[in-house]
């Protein structure tokens, strides 16, 4: 696959891409979800790589990449919301709030509901600041930047802190993932063209 062009939404990846399943995720996938066979890995008839499939009824057990629905929350300064994650992975360091998408749910309802989880803020989904696919995590995070418009910011179960910074004043070293860095440089560049790689710690 890597003889495809990767997007920008591969720059938060640090493996090339044509892997096939992760190795923490196949060592999950031992029996068939359909009759409860053994799954095996390899060619696969009408397929153009190998796959895992079931060596008693032949089902293919296909394994997608997740959703992860974020917000970059923008209050009336300017400023940007971001939370000191409470929990693993990234835990004390800073990031975006936001989840998985659930499956009985629009990817604008996630964006609102996981915001709201993690900060207590209520925010209006906006432009779509960027798609970034993390093979190492087997996900794809999409960051909507977001207007504030209700709530309170408070500590919850999820986030330590929540604070709002001025573009300028993000804190750099301590960014929680490179999903979050790219989407901080992606909305700098959208709303801060001013503002250069070295501004405020932004390398």
């Amino acid at each position: 696959m890597d003889e495809f062009e990767r997007g920008r939404d591969g720059r938060s990846t640090d493996l090339p891409s044509g892997g096939g399943v992760p190795a923490w995720v196949a060592q999950n996938l031992n029996f068939c979800s359909r009759c409860g066979g053994p799954l095996r890995f390899g060619a696969i008839p009408g397929e153009d790589r190998h796959r895992l499939a079931c060596a008693s009824c032949n089902h293919i057990a296909y394994v997608n990449p997740r959703l992860v629905v974020t917000t970059l929350p923008i209050n009336d300064a300017g400023e940007i919301v971001l939370i000191r994650r409470g929990i693993e992975p990234g835990l004390g360091s800073w990031a975006q709030p936001g989840g998985f998408l659930e499956v009985d749910e629009t990817v604008n309802q996630a964006a609102i509901r996981e915001t709201w989880e993690e900060t207590g803020l209520l925010v209006e989904p906006g432009e779509i600041v960027g798609l970034y696919t993390r093979l190492e995590a087997t996900v794809v995070t999409i960051a909507f930047e977001a207007r504030i418009t209700g709530g309170t910011a408070v500590p919850t179960a999820e986030a330590s802190e929540v604070m709002a910074f001025a573009p300028e004043a993000i804190p750099w070293p301590e960014i929680a993932f490179k999903t979050t860095i790219w989407a901080l440089r992606d909305w700098i560049d959208l709303r801060h063209p001013e503002l250069t790689p070295g501004d405020g710690g932004w390398l």
